[in-house]
């Protein structure tokens, strides 16, 4: 397995081992720099890392699985790339508990993560993202335990089609406890409100871990 391309948070190796890992996803063609910036936003004791997709696009950007839009993703390539993921976390947090947040594609990655191993999962934030056909099959296990997942999205977000928002919002409220947030006037984009709101999520459902 080829070493991962990504950043981590100052200071990353002296947290302590019980405090959760932010694990940050980039959307669509952008690269592991991309979402490092909003952690300023959020609780200042998390570490974090960013890792950078998997299968390199034109001009420097990364993509976690093959996009081509109106076509739905396809649920192959979307596991294979949860599995790579998997293969990086295990060698650069083994055990620790995890955070993931993501946005668009990443979104749907983070989701991923909550999916296949939620014993792992503190925590779930999904910024202007969605779930594939077969990922919002429902999950007796998630429905069970019900994980805190933050879904934010813009009302003027016109990138993830109607469809996919639909079958997300069924999957969240049947598998997880939603914390679900529309944005006016927002497109596909994460604003300061969407930020703040993210913040006061993890600052209430990591207060007892």
């Amino acid at each position: 397995m080829a070493d991962p391309l990504s950043v981590r948070s100052p200071h990353f190796a002296d947290a302590p081992s019980s405090t959760p890992v932010l694990v940050l996803l980039h959307g669509y063609g952008s690269h592991e720099q991309d979402l490092p910036g909003i952690t300023a936003w959020l609780p200042r004791h998390l570490p974090w890392i960013s890792f950078r997709a998997p299968l390199p696009m034109p001009g420097g950007g990364a993509a976690w699985f093959p996009l081509s839009l109106p076509d739905e993703p396809a649920q192959g390539p979307v596991d294979m790339a949860t599995s790579q993921l998997w293969e990086w976390l295990d060698a650069e947090v083994p055990e620790r508990p995890l955070v993931p947040l993501g946005f668009s594609q990443g979104g749907l990655m983070a989701t991923q993560l909550l999916r296949t191993r939620p014993e792992r999962i503190a925590a779930t934030v999904m910024l202007a993202g969605f779930v594939t056909e077969d990922g919002s099959m429902p999950d007796e296990t998630l429905a069970q335990h019900q994980p805190e997942v933050f879904w934010g999205r813009g009302d003027r977000d016109s990138v993830i089609w109607l469809e996919a928002v639909h079958r997300t919002d069924a999957w969240l409220n049947t598998s997880t406890r939603a914390t679900i947030r529309n944005y006016p006037n927002l497109g596909h984009a994460v604003n300061e409100s969407e930020l703040q709101d993210v913040a006061e999520f993890l600052t209430r459902v990591l207060a007892h871990r």
